[in-house]
């Protein structure tokens, strides 16, 4: 490697090495600045993780949809791509089976992010906690310490910026060993046989419900005994990771429109009835020894979770590598605190990126991870990046987080909360798509055509944004 003629400044320090604090260090790195990962782990250990790598996945496999004509997450996925992210390089080399979505194996993904990191020479990985602000003598920072952000530095930024903390509980799927599902009752397939990235079209394992069956589950969950927290009430949930029994309280027929929808599946062990709901597994590892319950995180205690669980046809004898549980997530009322590039407004040498700016999602935090690390570069290196386009899904997501969002009601401002990168983020076209012959769509054809003129307007937009405002970088 040639002399790096940037070596002499001073080192950008990124506390929380998850996926937004790896991949803001990646970036920095590869801009050619000096830059110190902290990473309290495996020193300080949280609730939630269980090893020392960086980028440690602690919920689902899922970078969900890879989709990048009709899907928002896709569209992330591609600009990602597109500005050289460690996180997406590495996933797409630890992909595995998923339908329309790009699953990963956990551990290897986090173990090639790690390996990258360690091998980058102009990163310094500390294994430490920084219990508190950081040193004044750090003049550029970014702060990436994520929904599990340790108790003294998330205090000392409470005490900053003068905001109470807000807080969610973020739910956890459980895991199963695949020998042990019933395949005579379950089968392999990908709702509407939809191949995704590494996939078949048949890398779900589904398990059938008939209505009584349903019923007796759905009441399993809802009278089963759960966590209960003090501050339970006053603290919300996130809609995108909402507990399974938190779901089937708000209707019985809730889970049959939600994660046990029984559309686009045919059970070949029985043509001639169709299944009233459906459990979906989704790879978890490698080696395929491993199955993530699809959208089932719960509270239910242990011993309720393996009961319940087991009523479903198919994993009556599942044996779970790893049950259900639930952890809290803290977020800055970001809007209100931070300006549109990330900074601190009470201090602007202390950047924010990931979860605790109040994105939702593996993909999403990584992306703010990429731009805050792109910014404070730019910065240290006498520059200045402006975000990207609102239009681009990187931009839109940030529009979000620092207050293009909000809209004024009577009892005065929205609340903010955390947020999955969606269409709805995206300012609308100025033109209503047609159909090839030049007539108006309809219904689901205007839906679909919407949705690809977006992300090519995303597309064209993200690469005007990168020759005009970083050719150098």
């Amino acid at each position: 490697m040639t002399e790096n003629p940037n070596s002499s400044l001073a080192p950008i320090h990124v506390i929380g090495g998850g996926l937004a604090g790896s991949e803001a260090a990646w970036q920095i790195a590869r801009a050619g600045v000096p830059v110190v990962l902290h990473e309290m782990r495996p020193v300080r250990a949280t609730d939630a993780h269980k090893t020392g790598l960086c980028a440690e996945l602690v919920c689902s496999n899922s970078f969900r949809s890879d989709d990048s004509d009709t899907n928002a997450v896709g569209v992330l996925h591609r600009e990602m791509r597109t500005l050289a992210s460690l996180v997406m390089r590495c996933a797409d080399a630890h992909q595995l089976p998923a339908g329309g979505a790009l699953a990963v194996d956990r551990d290897g993904f986090a173990a090639a992010v790690t390996a990258a990191l360690e091998s980058e020479p102009l990163v310094e990985i500390r294994r430490e906690e920084i219990a508190g602000l950081p040193p004044a003598e750090w003049g550029n920072v970014v702060i990436a310490s994520g929904p599990l952000t340790s108790p003294a530095l998330a205090e000392a930024i409470g005490a900053l910026t003068g905001e109470a903390e807000l807080a969610f509980y973020d739910a956890i799927a459980p895991i199963v060993h695949f020998e042990s599902i019933d395949m005579d009752k379950a089968w392999f397939q990908s709702r509407y046989d939809k191949a995704g990235p590494g996939g078949t079209g048949a890398d779900y394992i589904n398990c059938p419900l008939d209505r009584e069956q349903y019923e007796a589950f759905v009441t399993a969950l809802i009278e089963g005994p759960k966590t209960q927290f003090k501050d339970f009430e006053k603290t919300p949930y996130f809609d995108g990771c909402l507990p399974i029994e938190v779901m089937a309280e708000r209707g019985r027929e809730t889970l049959r429109h939600g994660p046990m929808k029984p559309v686009g599946l045919t059970n070949p062990h029985n043509r001639t009835v169709k299944p009233y709901a459906i459990v979906q597994l989704r790879q978890d590892n490698a080696l395929g020894t491993l199955y993530n319950m699809v959208g089932f995180q719960t509270k239910l205690l242990y011993g309720a979770q393996a009961e319940t669980f087991r009523k479903i046809p198919g994993l009556e004898r599942a044996e779970f590598a790893r049950l259900g549980g639930l952890h809290r997530n803290t977020f800055l009322n970001s809007p209100k605190v931070l300006d549109e590039r990330l900074r601190l407004k009470a201090q602007p040498r202390l950047r924010f990126a990931g979860q605790i700016t109040g994105c939702e999602g593996y993909v999403e935090s990584a992306a703010v991870g990429l731009i805050a690390g792109r910014m404070a570069a730019a910065e240290q290196l006498g520059r200045a990046l402006p975000p990207p386009p609102q239009t681009t899904a990187i931009g839109a997501l940030l529009n979000h987080i620092t207050g293009g969002h909000i809209e004024t009601i009577d009892a005065g401002p929205r609340s903010f909360q955390p947020m999955n990168v969606n269409f709805g983020l995206f300012p609308p076209l100025d033109f209503a798509p047609k159909a090839p012959d030049g007539k108006r769509l309809r219904g689901p054809e205007k839906a679909v055509a919407r949705k690809k003129a977006l992300s090519a307007r995303a597309e064209a937009d993200l690469r005007a944004w990168i020759a005009d405002a970083m050719p150098h970088m």
